[in-house]
């Protein structure tokens, strides 16, 4: 790992982490001044609903303009959508909060990704440096939560009151300056333009690729798994009685977990082949959802959320290799883009469905539906091929 890697991973971190401690600190005041778990699951929507729309133009922007000026509008936003959360506590105001802290993230995750993958040599190279890359959100997934649970429970005078809610808050709001004194040093690579006399390019020129709209399916199965964790388990620690460190401290094990298998991935990356890579997490995932909602600890519920943060964790390096490997280099941004506008589309659908399923059948029932639809489609993974 180069330093300068080193540098936009530690960036990558403190940007996420500024929105994964938002979406912890917001649905746990939110329940706390009365909001049902559906009004919850509309906000935690919202995180993903700026990306649904931004991340195509991101990805064209990024491919016009390389890393540093999509970053900082990154930057800006994220650090004022948490400012106002820890301005003006209420509900509506954490709704704008996801909605600008989530779009940032997705901004830096599609332009950062550009830029690592055009400056990877051959597929192997560019199997370790997204390993390397996906460790970021998956620490953020550590650090947001924890931080922001620690804070609720021990700033204020009391576990829960408003002022360790808002010192939460405040953390997160610091943290993508942070992001931008780490990456503001980092080398522009030349900018790639399209062939000469080539056509405007479309996003449906790439979506018209068999190999394409296969590799979005399986990433979407990866993601729909991570947004069912992400959403139900506050709710299920909530229902339980555990306290928010507690919540935060078992998401952040998943993301412990997510973060260390990205560890030694880039170690092995020649050994492994994506599809299997995948296969074996799709398995895994299945698996720990039907046991998932049977534990009633939270040790057994800690133990379900290491296991789905390895299998989940494996994925996104090998989709993002593969996704380099068969799309145009002049195009990766628009490519990135696509995918995250895709998934985001999704994650804006599914907290709503998660929360009125959840209504309908019970935490367990929505664990063991998302498991199924997992297991059913791994067959959809043997007929990934890379170039």
């Amino acid at each position: 790992m180069t330093p300068e890697l080193l540098r936009l991973i530690l960036a990558q971190v403190c940007l996420h982490a500024a929105m994964t401690g938002t979406r912890l600190a917001a649905p746990l005041l939110a329940l706390q001044q009365g909001y049902s778990a559906a009004a919850v699951g509309v906000m935690l929507s919202l995180f993903a609903l700026t990306q649904v729309f931004l991340a195509l133009p991101t990805g064209r922007f990024a491919d016009r303009h390389g890393l540093r000026l999509p970053l900082s509008i990154a930057v800006g936003a994220a650090t004022s959508g948490a400012a106002l959360a820890a301005a003006f506590p209420v509900f509506p105001v954490f709704c704008l909060a996801a909605l600008l802290t989530g779009g940032a993230t997705g901004i830096a995750v599609i332009t950062l990704q550009r830029h690592v993958g055009r400056a990877a040599a051959n597929p192997t190279q560019l199997k370790q440096v997204f390993s390397w890359l996906a460790i970021s959100p998956a620490a953020a997934n550590f650090v947001g939560p924890f931080a922001a649970g620690l804070l609720i429970d021990h700033a204020g005078p009391t576990p829960g009151a408003m002022v360790g809610y808002r010192v939460a808050f405040g953390l997160a709001a610091l943290l993508p300056l942070v992001c931008w004194l780490l990456a503001r040093g980092a080398t522009e690579l030349p900018i790639t333009p399209p062939p000469p006399g080539a056509p405007k390019p479309r996003a449906w020129d790439l979506l018209g690729q068999p190999m394409f709209r296969r590799l979005l399916f399986v990433n979407w199965l990866q993601s729909a798994s991570w947004d069912v964790h992400t959403f139900v388990l506050p709710i299920l620690g909530h229902e339980r009685g555990l306290s928010a460190s507690v919540i935060g401290s078992i998401l952040g094990a998943f993301a412990v977990a997510a973060a260390g298998i990205r560890v030694v991935l880039p170690i092995v990356a020649s050994r492994l082949s994506e599809r299997s890579v995948i296969t074996v997490s799709n398995v895994i995932t299945a698996l720990v959802f039907a046991v998932y909602p049977l534990m009633s600890s939270a040790l057994g519920m800690g133990a379900c959320s290491v296991m789905l943060g390895i299998a989940l964790g494996a994925v996104q390096p090998m989709v993002m290799s593969m996704l380099h490997q068969i799309t145009p280099h002049e195009r990766h941004g628009e490519a990135l883009g696509l995918r995250v506008m895709t998934l985001n589309a999704s994650s804006v659908a599914m907290p709503m469905l998660f929360g009125a399923a959840g209504a309908l059948i019970g935490v367990a029932g929505v664990f063991w539906v998302v498991g199924g639809v997992v297991a059913a489609g791994t067959r959809a993974v043997w007929g990934l091929r890379a170039p």
